[in-house]
């Protein structure tokens, strides 16, 4: 039962993600129970909050102000106690929905790269990336769905799901990404498609550049066909948010290969009428995802 004041920070949670991340918080409203529906929201509010923070201000700025964050939320933690109204409905559904501390661990930690990051050389660097950052994220996300984390196969699945929405947040956010002085494709890839930085901040239309942002297309559109099998780890009640995030990253990967080379001087931009007809779409039994037609040339 909510007090008071833990009715309040759930309130706060959900205004935090109304205006942060408005399309998000109406697909929770429409695709998930309501009973769950305070508790996915503070999830998201809390790790959004985070995210925020390593993401604004100078590298002194951020590094100072996430640690002053990150000791607030371990003292949090460990007395069961917070005045931060984001903080404190996280507290709440972190014990309601039985979530392991470690995966809440394992982001704070992670959350450190982001303060400076300096890029990735291999594949090996980005999924590094994934089991530190991405993956724990989503446990502390998505993983409210399932009381306890859920089982290990549900866990792997979501590391999958993380690896796929990470690689396609990196390509169709590779414009902006770029403006900022950040580049999150691995170096080693640029140089297997003879593509040098500068060719990618400078927004050439290269057949290197093309072949290179397929080649990120399909990779990531691959790993999203094969976490598709995290529906069937679901509860029924659950599905149709993680049908709706699948099919968005679907629908994103499809745009950025239409744009080609156009990603790396604009950001990839959802479709409104298409994102409602994947709200339709999310309710629908089954999930079937065509393979990408990639053109590289």
């Amino acid at each position: 039962m909510t007090s008071g004041s833990d009715r309040a920070a759930y309130l706060k949670a959900k205004q935090f993600m109304l205006s942060r991340e408005p399309a998000g918080h109406l697909a929770v409203r429409l695709l998930i129970p309501a009973r769950l529906q305070p508790h996915i929201l503070a999830g998201y509010a809390f790790a959004s909050f985070t995210d925020d923070l390593c993401d604004r201000g100078t590298v002194a700025e951020r590094t100072r102000r996430y640690a002053g964050w990150a000791e607030q939320v371990r003292t949090a933690l460990d007395t069961g106690t917070a005045r931060h109204p984001l903080l404190r409905a996280f507290l709440h559904t972190a014990e309601a929905r039985e979530l392991p501390r470690s995966w809440v661990d394992s982001y704070l930690v992670g959350a450190e790269i982001d303060l400076d990051f300096a890029g990735f050389t291999t594949e090996d660097d980005y999924q590094a990336y994934i089991d530190t950052l991405t993956w724990p994220f989503l446990m502390i996300t998505s993983g409210l769905s399932v009381p306890g984390g859920g089982s290990q196969a549900f866990a792997d699945s979501c590391r999958l799901l993380a690896d796929a929405c990470q690689r396609t947040d990196f390509l169709t956010d590779l414009a902006e990404d770029l403006g900022e002085g950040r580049l999150y494709l691995p170096t080693d890839d640029l140089e297997k498609h003879g593509v040098t930085r500068s060719d990618l901040e400078r927004g050439r239309d290269l057949p290197g550049v093309r072949s290179l942002l397929s080649a990120t297309a399909a990779t990531a559109h691959a790993t999203l066909r094969e976490a598709t099998r995290i529906i069937d780890e679901l509860p029924e009640e659950q599905r149709p948010l993680t049908r709706f995030v699948i099919l968005l990253h679907d629908h994103r990967l499809r745009r950025a290969t239409a744009m080609g080379s156009a990603v790396t001087r604009r950001p990839v931009r959802d479709n409104p009428i298409e994102c409602l007809r994947i709200l339709a779409q999310a309710h629908r039994p089954g999930l079937a995802i065509p393979a990408l037609a990639t053109n590289a040339h």
